[in-house]
C-alpha cells in the first residue's frame, strides 16, 4: 500500500511540476504576442511577467549562437523590426525551460514629414528602365534594367544623348550603381554577381559575387567609405569596396511604429541614407547608423503627373544629389526633376 501511495504522491508532483511550466511559457507566450504588437525601442527593458521572474533564478535571450544576459533591448544585439529569439529560463531547481518569440523593436521617434520645391527640371528618355542613377559633375551615370535591354550610359545633364554607352549581355538585368573614385561599382537583378568598371572608358575591370545574405541586386551607393546596398527587404547592408562580396554590418529599417521593406534606389547624402520604397511614392531619410527613419518625402503629385498607362512598372526609382539639391527620375519617366529640400 505504501509503494502505491508514494507512486501516486511521486505522480501529483511531477503533474504539479509540469503544469508550473506550461503556465511559465504560456505567459510569457501571452507576453510576447502582446509585445509584438507594441514593439519596443533600443534601451527600453524588457517588464516579463511576474510568475516568470519570481520562478527564474537567471533568464537569458538567444539570438542563434549569440546570447544576451540582460533584459533589454541592446542595439549591439537587436535590429529594427523582426528578431527572432529565444527565451531561456534557468529555474531554482536547476531545469531549463526554453520559449521562442518574435521581439519587435521600432524607432523611438516618430519621423519628420519633410518638404520640397521643384527648382528645375530637365529631359529624361522614356526608353530608359531606370534601375541606377548618379550624379557626378554634371555628368549623370545611368543603369538601365530589363533582360537583353540592359545598358550602362553616361549623358550630361539636361541632354539625353548619352556620352557613352555599353550594352550589356542578354542575361544582365542591370542594376544600382555608385562610384568610388575612377571605380563605377554596378549591381545585378538576379544573377549574384556586380561589375567594377572604369567609370571614364567603361572598360570593365572586375567582377564580383553578392554576399550570400543578400537576396537580390537592387540599390547603390557609398558613404565614401562602405559600399551601401539594399535587396528589396527591410535591410539596407554595407559592403568593403574592396572586396563588395564582404559584408561589414547591416541595418533594418523603420519608423515609430511600422518596418519598411522594398527598399530600392538609395543615395547618401551628409549623413543620411535616402531611399525610395519599390511602388510607394516617398522617399526616406534614414539614419545609418541604426536605421531608424528620421524624415519622409511624400512625392504623390510629382508621381501622379508621370503614370504611364498600362505600364504600372513606370514608379519613382532614381536619386541623385546636385549639390543639396536631390535629383528624382524614376523608370521611363520624361523628366528628371531638381528638389529643393527641407533637411
Amino acid at each position: 500500500m505504501k509503494k502505491y501511495l508514494v507512486g501516486g504522491m511521486l505522480s501529483l508532483l511531477l503533474l504539479a511540476g509540469c503544469n508550473k511550466d506550461k503556465e511559465i511559457t504560456n505567459s510569457l507566450n501571452d507576453y510576447s504576442n502582446y509585445m509584438t504588437t507594441k514593439g519596443y525601442n533600443f534601451g527600453d527593458k524588457l517588464d516579463l511577467p511576474k510568475n516568470v521572474t519570481d520562478n527564474a533564478e537567471s533568464i537569458t535571450i538567444s539570438f542563434g549562437d549569440k546570447e544576451l544576459n540582460k533584459l533589454v533591448i541592446d542595439p549591439a544585439y537587436f535590429t529594427l523590426g523582426e528578431n527572432d529569439v529565444t527565451y531561456n529560463i534557468k529555474k531554482k531547481n536547476g531545469e531549463v525551460l526554453q520559449q521562442d518569440a518574435t521581439i519587435n523593436v521600432f524607432a523611438k521617434n516618430a519621423p519628420k514629414s519633410l518638404t520640397y520645391e521643384i527648382v528645375a527640371d530637365y529631359p529624361h528618355d522614356t526608353k530608359n528602365f531606370t534601375e541606377g542613377f548618379f550624379l557626378d559633375g554634371n555628368t549623370i551615370y545611368e543603369s538601365v534594367g530589363l533582360a537583353g535591354k540592359s545598358k550602362l550610359m553616361k549623358y550630361s545633364l539636361g541632354s539625353t544623348t548619352p556620352a557613352l554607352v555599353v550594352d550589356q549581355p542578354a542575361d544582365i538585368f542591370s542594376e544600382g550603381i555608385s562610384i568610388m573614385g575612377d571605380k563605377l561599382y554596378q549591381l545585378t537583378y538576379q544573377t549574384k554577381i556586380g561589375f567594377i568598371y572604369d567609370k571614364n572608358t567603361f572598360k570593365l575591370l572586375n567582377q564580383f559575387k553578392s554576399n550570400g545574405m543578400i537576396a537580390e541586386g537592387w540599390g547603390l551607393t557609398t558613404d565614401g567609405k562602405n559600399l551601401i546596398t539594399t535587396d528589396g527587404t527591410k535591410n539596407i547592408y554595407f559592403l568593403d569596396p574592396a572586396d563588395p562580396s564582404k559584408m561589414i554590418r547591416f541595418v533594418a529599417v523603420a519608423d515609430n511604429n511600422k518596418v519598411y521593406d522594398s527598399l530600392n534606389e538609395v543615395e547618401y547624402h551628409k549623413g543620411f541614407i535616402y531611399s525610395n520604397v519599390w511602388q510607394k511614392p516617398i522617399i526616406l531619410k534614414i539614419n545609418p547608423a541604426t536605421g531608424e527613419i528620421a524624415g519622409i518625402f511624400d512625392l504623390t503629385k510629382i508621381v501622379n503627373e508621370n503614370l504611364v498607362k498600362d505600364d504600372k512598372d513606370a514608379v519613382l526609382n532614381g536619386i541623385a544629389f546636385k549639390g543639396n539639391n536631390m535629383l528624382i527620375t524614376g523608370k521611363n519617366w520624361s523628366k528628371i526633376y531638381e528638389l529643393k529640400i527641407s533637411e
